[in-house]
């Protein structure tokens, strides 16, 4: 029997099924000041060539950055009429630029982020040297002299050692007309001299309001109303694709599964804990296990800072929680390790953490 000569599909890493990727949208959602100083920045005398855009996942950088690229490569001339009458960075959907864009790409466009290993069949636990070297070769094309090219490094939080000193290479000697764009969610953690050569922009976690409008946007009749729009929009805390999540699966029983098993860690009620590990680890169900993370994550940030005041024991052993956890997280998923006692385990270490 031949073979299909079907096209593989490969997937896009954090891709949530039926919702578009950031280079897919149009329309970004609050991050009005952010956008703004972006413009600003690209019709100044002195346009610096290297960006951070900072701030927790899943609220609007990728979409940012591609928003920026888009408006950079339809509008290459900095000190033209178009860009000095826009009112923002968006380009029109039937613009060639959006069209290649929302199509898969475009040629002056590299998005560097962690690749797919076929023979595991998931993606690769950081994002490689060799995916970051990409840069030689895409710089190293010839291009017309009025255009532009953009690197976005998505997330430079996934890079090793050896991927971000490739990165800071090219940032030490960037070529001609060239911008890049470097997504991360916590900025102070990259590497000092990374951080030294770009211009950092902090973007701010999202409102209740962007979140049910994001909603509202992407998710359209499936939204709830009333209390459960409420609950979502604040337990994503600034996230849209938290909020996503959390709307997708049983993401809102598992985020008021873990805030009441936290909140009672003292008196753990193992059976619950147990019902609610079998549903955040049920196959299938990535969706739940990434709310799993989410809502531990806030839950964890809030007690920290509601602990400032209890000394600096009590804020270590939450950190250490916190480290352990994302720990396990990252072994579950690289090594396809047991997520049900990922669980368990966060609500153990909770309860030995109560009883001290």
């Amino acid at each position: 029997m031949a073979r299909s000569s079907a096209p593989i599909e490969i997937p896009e890493v954090d891709a949530l099924p039926g919702y578009p990727l950031p280079h897919e949208r149009n329309r970004l959602i609050g991050h009005r000041q952010t956008e703004l100083k972006l413009l600003d920045a690209y019709r100044s005398e002195r346009l610096h060539h290297a960006w951070i855009l900072g701030g927790p996942k899943g609220i609007g950088k990728a979409t940012l950055a591609f928003r920026f690229a888009r408006f950079v490569i339809a509008n290459p001339d900095r000190f033209g009429s178009s860009v000095a009458a826009a009112q923002d960075l968006s380009v029109p959907e039937g613009h060639p630029v959006s069209r290649q864009l929302t199509a898969g790409g475009h040629p002056n466009i590299l998005h560097l982020r962690r690749p797919w290993d076929d023979k595991s069949k998931r993606f690769k636990a950081d994002l490689p040297v060799d995916e970051v070297r990409r840069t030689v070769s895409f710089f190293g094309t010839t291009a017309s002299a009025k255009a532009w090219r953009l690197c976005i490094v998505d997330a430079a939080d996934d890079m090793n050692i050896s991927s971000a000193n490739a990165l800071l290479k090219i940032l030490e000697e960037p070529p001609e007309r060239c911008l890049f764009l470097v997504l991360s969610h916590a900025p102070g953690r990259l590497l000092p001299t990374i951080r030294s050569r770009c211009r950092r922009i902090d973007l701010a976690p999202l409102s209740e309001t962007d979140i049910a409008e994001g909603l509202r946007d992407l998710a359209g009749d499936s939204v709830p109303s009333g209390e459960d729009l409420h609950e979502i929009a604040q337990s994503a805390d600034g996230s849209l694709r938290s909020a996503i999540t959390l709307l997708s699966g049983d993401g809102l029983a598992i985020a008021r599964g873990v805030k009441q098993l936290a909140e009672t860690a003292g008196q753990l009620d193992l059976a619950k804990a147990h019902a609610l590990a079998d549903l955040v680890a049920a196959r299938g169900q990535s969706d739940n296990w990434e709310s799993f993370q989410h809502i531990a994550q806030i839950w964890l940030h809030e007690r920290m800072r509601q602990n400032l005041g209890a000394g600096v024991h009590q804020a270590n052993r939450l950190i250490e929680i916190w480290d352990r956890t994302n720990q396990a997280v990252r072994d579950a998923d690289a090594l396809n390790l047991d997520r049900k006692q990922v669980v368990l385990d966060f609500f153990l270490a909770l309860r030995a953490h109560a009883a001290t």
